[in-house]
Protein backbone atom coordinates (compact mmCIF):
# COMPACT_ATOMS: atom_id res chain seq x y z
CA UNK A 1 0.00 0.00 0.00
CA UNK A 2 1.47 3.15 -0.95
CA UNK A 3 0.21 6.96 0.44
CA UNK A 4 0.29 10.10 -1.01
CA UNK A 5 0.32 12.87 1.98
CA UNK A 6 1.69 16.27 2.59
CA UNK A 7 4.72 16.47 3.78
CA UNK A 8 4.16 20.37 5.96
CA UNK A 9 7.14 23.03 6.20
CA UNK A 10 7.73 24.64 9.28
CA UNK A 11 6.18 27.99 8.63
CA UNK A 12 2.62 25.83 7.07
CA UNK A 13 -0.66 26.92 8.94
CA UNK A 14 -1.42 23.38 7.81
CA UNK A 15 1.96 21.41 10.45
CA UNK A 16 0.54 18.81 12.01
CA UNK A 17 -2.53 18.36 9.98
CA UNK A 18 -2.88 14.51 8.91
CA UNK A 19 -5.58 14.71 6.93
CA UNK A 20 -8.47 12.24 5.77
CA UNK A 21 -7.69 8.13 4.21
CA UNK A 22 -9.14 8.40 1.39
CA UNK A 23 -8.70 4.97 -0.59
CA UNK A 24 -8.12 4.71 -4.43
CA UNK A 25 -10.03 2.25 -6.94
CA UNK A 26 -6.81 0.53 -7.54
CA UNK A 27 -7.04 -1.27 -3.90
CA UNK A 28 -3.11 -0.32 -3.66
CA UNK A 29 -3.03 3.30 -3.11
CA UNK A 30 -4.64 5.92 -0.69
CA UNK A 31 -3.73 9.26 -0.06
CA UNK A 32 -4.56 11.52 2.58
CA UNK A 33 -6.01 15.07 1.65
CA UNK A 34 -5.80 18.16 3.55
CA UNK A 35 -7.02 21.37 2.70
CA UNK A 36 -4.53 23.75 0.08
CA UNK A 37 -1.18 24.85 0.76
CA UNK A 38 1.46 25.25 -1.08
CA UNK A 39 3.79 22.33 0.60
CA UNK A 40 5.07 19.41 -1.80
CA UNK A 41 3.57 16.10 -1.67
CA UNK A 42 5.55 13.05 -0.75
CA UNK A 43 4.75 9.01 -1.17
CA UNK A 44 5.63 6.39 1.17
CA UNK A 45 4.74 2.86 2.42
CA UNK A 46 5.96 -0.70 0.77
CA UNK A 47 6.27 -1.74 -3.29
CA UNK A 48 7.44 -5.08 -3.58
CA UNK A 49 8.73 -5.91 -0.79
CA UNK A 50 10.51 -2.50 0.08
CA UNK A 51 9.96 0.43 2.36
CA UNK A 52 10.01 4.15 0.84
CA UNK A 53 9.63 7.45 1.41
CA UNK A 54 9.93 10.09 -1.51
CA UNK A 55 8.63 13.34 -2.79
CA UNK A 56 7.30 13.37 -5.73
CA UNK A 57 8.35 16.63 -6.78
CA UNK A 58 4.81 18.18 -7.36
CA UNK A 59 2.08 19.98 -5.35
CA UNK A 60 -0.97 18.59 -7.89
CA UNK A 61 -2.95 15.60 -6.19
CA UNK A 62 -3.64 14.59 -9.73
CA UNK A 63 -0.39 14.25 -10.95
CA UNK A 64 0.72 12.49 -7.63
CA UNK A 65 -1.71 9.87 -8.44
CA UNK A 66 -0.37 9.33 -11.77
CA UNK A 67 3.40 8.75 -10.72
CA UNK A 68 2.12 6.49 -7.86
CA UNK A 69 -0.14 4.39 -10.66
CA UNK A 70 2.70 4.26 -12.39
CA UNK A 71 5.36 3.11 -10.12
CA UNK A 72 2.51 0.82 -8.99
CA UNK A 73 1.56 -0.43 -12.62
CA UNK A 74 5.48 -0.72 -13.57
CA UNK A 75 6.90 -1.72 -10.48
CA UNK A 76 9.64 1.12 -11.21
CA UNK A 77 12.04 1.38 -8.23
CA UNK A 78 12.07 4.82 -6.22
CA UNK A 79 15.33 6.33 -7.44
CA UNK A 80 18.78 5.70 -4.81
CA UNK A 81 21.62 7.59 -4.84
CA UNK A 82 24.37 5.20 -5.14
CA UNK A 83 25.28 5.54 -1.46
CA UNK A 84 22.20 6.41 -0.06
CA UNK A 85 23.48 9.73 1.19
CA UNK A 86 20.43 12.20 1.57
CA UNK A 87 20.49 15.95 2.37
CA UNK A 88 19.24 15.45 5.84
CA UNK A 89 21.41 12.43 6.52
CA UNK A 90 24.62 14.54 5.36
CA UNK A 91 23.42 18.00 7.83
CA UNK A 92 23.17 15.75 10.50
CA UNK A 93 26.79 13.88 10.00
CA UNK A 94 27.78 17.32 9.55
CA UNK A 95 26.52 18.95 12.53
CA UNK A 96 27.79 15.61 14.63
CA UNK A 97 31.54 16.62 12.76
CA UNK A 98 31.25 20.22 14.03
CA UNK A 99 30.61 19.29 17.47
CA UNK A 100 33.33 16.55 17.49
CA UNK A 101 35.65 19.93 16.44
CA UNK A 102 34.57 21.48 19.29
CA UNK A 103 33.90 24.52 16.79
CA UNK A 104 31.83 27.54 19.50
CA UNK A 105 28.11 26.78 20.03
CA UNK A 106 27.46 29.92 18.03
CA UNK A 107 29.40 28.91 14.63
CA UNK A 108 27.08 25.47 15.62
CA UNK A 109 24.25 27.35 15.47
CA UNK A 110 24.71 29.32 12.31
CA UNK A 111 25.72 25.85 10.55
CA UNK A 112 22.30 24.45 11.82
CA UNK A 113 20.15 27.60 10.59
CA UNK A 114 22.12 27.45 7.66
CA UNK A 115 21.31 23.75 6.99
CA UNK A 116 17.61 23.66 8.03
CA UNK A 117 16.69 26.73 5.65
CA UNK A 118 18.64 24.15 2.77
CA UNK A 119 16.33 21.41 4.48
CA UNK A 120 13.54 23.73 4.11
CA UNK A 121 14.05 24.69 0.42
CA UNK A 122 14.80 21.37 -0.75
CA UNK A 123 11.69 19.90 0.41
CA UNK A 124 9.93 22.97 -1.56
CA UNK A 125 11.17 22.05 -4.59
CA UNK A 126 10.96 18.19 -4.26
CA UNK A 127 14.73 17.52 -3.98
CA UNK A 128 16.16 14.67 -1.74
CA UNK A 129 19.44 13.58 -2.80
CA UNK A 130 22.81 15.47 -1.93
CA UNK A 131 23.83 14.94 -5.32
CA UNK A 132 20.51 16.71 -6.84
CA UNK A 133 22.27 20.05 -5.54
CA UNK A 134 23.24 21.59 -8.84
CA UNK A 135 24.61 24.61 -9.61
CA UNK A 136 20.80 26.41 -10.82
CA UNK A 137 19.31 24.80 -7.60
CA UNK A 138 21.93 26.28 -5.28
CA UNK A 139 21.42 29.89 -7.04
CA UNK A 140 17.62 29.71 -6.57
CA UNK A 141 18.50 28.76 -2.89
CA UNK A 142 20.57 31.73 -2.44
CA UNK A 143 17.82 33.99 -4.07
CA UNK A 144 15.93 33.17 -1.26
CA UNK A 145 18.14 35.11 1.51
CA UNK A 146 16.92 38.47 3.08
CA UNK A 147 20.23 39.31 4.00
CA UNK A 148 22.63 42.15 3.38
CA UNK A 149 25.93 41.39 1.38
CA UNK A 150 28.39 40.49 3.78
CA UNK A 151 25.90 38.07 5.59
CA UNK A 152 25.33 36.68 2.15
CA UNK A 153 28.97 35.99 1.39
CA UNK A 154 29.51 34.49 4.92
CA UNK A 155 26.14 32.17 4.02
CA UNK A 156 27.94 31.29 1.19
CA UNK A 157 30.69 30.39 2.79
CA UNK A 158 28.82 28.09 5.37
CA UNK A 159 27.29 26.69 2.09
CA UNK A 160 30.90 25.71 0.61
CA UNK A 161 32.14 24.13 3.90
CA UNK A 162 29.18 21.63 4.31
CA UNK A 163 29.47 20.88 0.58
CA UNK A 164 33.27 20.41 0.85
CA UNK A 165 32.94 18.12 3.36
CA UNK A 166 30.40 15.71 1.55
CA UNK A 167 33.52 15.86 -1.18
CA UNK A 168 35.75 14.75 0.92
CA UNK A 169 33.61 12.16 2.12
CA UNK A 170 32.74 11.24 -1.41
CA UNK A 171 29.60 11.61 -1.63
CA UNK A 172 28.94 14.25 -3.96
CA UNK A 173 31.92 14.31 -6.96
CA UNK A 174 32.27 18.09 -6.94
CA UNK A 175 31.25 21.18 -4.85
CA UNK A 176 28.53 23.42 -7.24
CA UNK A 177 28.62 25.88 -4.31
CA UNK A 178 32.48 26.89 -5.61
CA UNK A 179 30.31 27.55 -8.96
CA UNK A 180 28.51 30.59 -7.19
CA UNK A 181 29.62 33.94 -7.72
CA UNK A 182 30.46 35.36 -3.94
CA UNK A 183 28.36 39.15 -3.90
CA UNK A 184 29.73 42.12 -3.93
CA UNK A 185 30.28 43.10 0.13
CA UNK A 186 32.20 46.44 0.77
CA UNK A 187 33.71 46.05 4.10
CA UNK A 188 33.32 49.42 5.96
CA UNK A 189 35.69 49.71 8.94
CA UNK A 190 34.04 50.21 12.19
CA UNK A 191 35.32 53.73 13.61
CA UNK A 192 35.42 54.19 17.45
CA UNK A 193 33.01 56.41 19.14
CA UNK A 194 34.42 60.20 19.54
CA UNK A 195 34.45 62.33 22.43
CA UNK A 196 31.12 63.96 22.14
CA UNK A 197 29.46 60.48 21.28
CA UNK A 198 30.65 59.07 24.52
CA UNK A 199 30.03 62.40 26.93
CA UNK A 200 26.10 61.70 25.59
CA UNK A 201 26.24 58.06 25.99
CA UNK A 202 27.85 58.31 29.84
CA UNK A 203 25.12 60.71 30.03
CA UNK A 204 22.38 58.70 28.67
CA UNK A 205 23.59 56.16 31.88
CA UNK A 206 22.29 58.49 34.96
CA UNK A 207 18.38 58.07 34.15
CA UNK A 208 19.22 54.57 34.92
CA UNK A 209 19.38 55.53 38.88
CA UNK A 210 19.04 52.65 41.62
CA UNK A 211 16.88 49.27 41.61
CA UNK A 212 16.54 47.52 44.64
CA UNK A 213 19.10 49.62 46.38
CA UNK A 214 21.21 48.94 43.57
CA UNK A 215 22.90 51.56 41.79
CA UNK A 216 22.52 50.35 37.93
CA UNK A 217 23.85 53.92 36.71
CA UNK A 218 27.25 53.38 38.46
CA UNK A 219 27.17 49.44 37.36
CA UNK A 220 26.62 50.42 33.60
CA UNK A 221 28.87 53.07 33.83
CA UNK A 222 32.08 50.78 34.28
CA UNK A 223 30.63 48.48 32.04
CA UNK A 224 30.49 51.56 29.10
CA UNK A 225 33.90 52.59 29.86
CA UNK A 226 35.50 48.48 29.96
CA UNK A 227 33.70 48.24 26.45
CA UNK A 228 35.03 51.65 25.21
CA UNK A 229 39.07 51.22 26.57
CA UNK A 230 39.38 47.60 26.48
CA UNK A 231 37.35 46.92 22.97
CA UNK A 232 35.93 43.59 24.09
CA UNK A 233 33.29 41.82 23.04
CA UNK A 234 30.15 41.97 25.33
CA UNK A 235 29.88 38.32 25.72
CA UNK A 236 33.40 38.84 27.26
CA UNK A 237 33.11 41.55 28.99
CA UNK A 238 29.95 39.84 31.17
CA UNK A 239 32.05 37.06 32.09
CA UNK A 240 35.10 39.17 33.26
CA UNK A 241 36.29 38.31 36.77
CA UNK A 242 38.81 39.58 39.12
CA UNK A 243 41.33 36.83 38.02
CA UNK A 244 41.58 38.57 34.80
CA UNK A 245 42.73 42.02 35.80
CA UNK A 246 46.21 42.50 38.06
CA UNK A 247 46.48 45.80 38.78
CA UNK A 248 45.68 47.85 35.62
CA UNK A 249 46.71 45.08 33.44
CA UNK A 250 43.59 42.76 31.25
CA UNK A 251 44.35 39.25 30.30
CA UNK A 252 42.12 37.15 29.18
CA UNK A 253 40.72 34.24 26.16
CA UNK A 254 38.12 35.69 24.28
CA UNK A 255 35.60 33.18 24.33
CA UNK A 256 34.29 33.21 20.65
CA UNK A 257 37.83 32.59 18.91
CA UNK A 258 40.35 31.89 21.87
CA UNK A 259 42.39 34.48 21.35
CA UNK A 260 44.85 36.32 23.89
CA UNK A 261 44.03 39.70 24.85
CA UNK A 262 46.63 41.92 27.04
CA UNK A 263 46.48 45.45 27.53
CA UNK A 264 46.60 48.21 30.09
CA UNK A 265 43.61 49.98 31.57
CA UNK A 266 42.93 53.51 32.39
CA UNK A 267 43.23 54.27 35.99
CA UNK A 268 40.23 55.70 35.66
CA UNK A 269 38.45 52.63 34.41
CA UNK A 270 39.78 50.28 36.61
CA UNK A 271 38.48 52.67 39.57
CA UNK A 272 35.25 52.64 37.99
CA UNK A 273 35.40 48.43 38.20
CA UNK A 274 36.59 48.04 41.47
CA UNK A 275 33.85 50.67 42.87
CA UNK A 276 30.80 48.89 41.08
CA UNK A 277 28.25 46.87 42.49
CA UNK A 278 29.11 43.06 41.56
CA UNK A 279 26.37 40.15 40.75
CA UNK A 280 28.78 38.01 42.41
CA UNK A 281 31.91 38.12 44.57
CA UNK A 282 33.89 36.93 41.88
CA UNK A 283 32.68 38.45 38.64
CA UNK A 284 32.23 42.06 37.69
CA UNK A 285 29.21 41.64 36.18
Amino acid sequence: MLTIYKRHRQECPRRGTRGIRVELDSGKLDLRQCERCRCVLWIYGELDGRKIRESLGTRDWERAKDIARGWIAERKPIREAPNGITIDDAAAKFIVDARARDLNETTVYKYRLLLRKLQDFADRRGVKFLDELSVDTLTEFRSDWKLGPRAKLKMLERLRAFLNFSVERKWIVENPAFKIKAPKATLAPTMPFTRQEMTKILAALDAYGESAGVPNAQRLRAFVLLLRYSGMRIGDVTRLSEDHIQGDRLLLFTKKAGTPVHLVLPHSVVRELEAAPRSSSKFYF
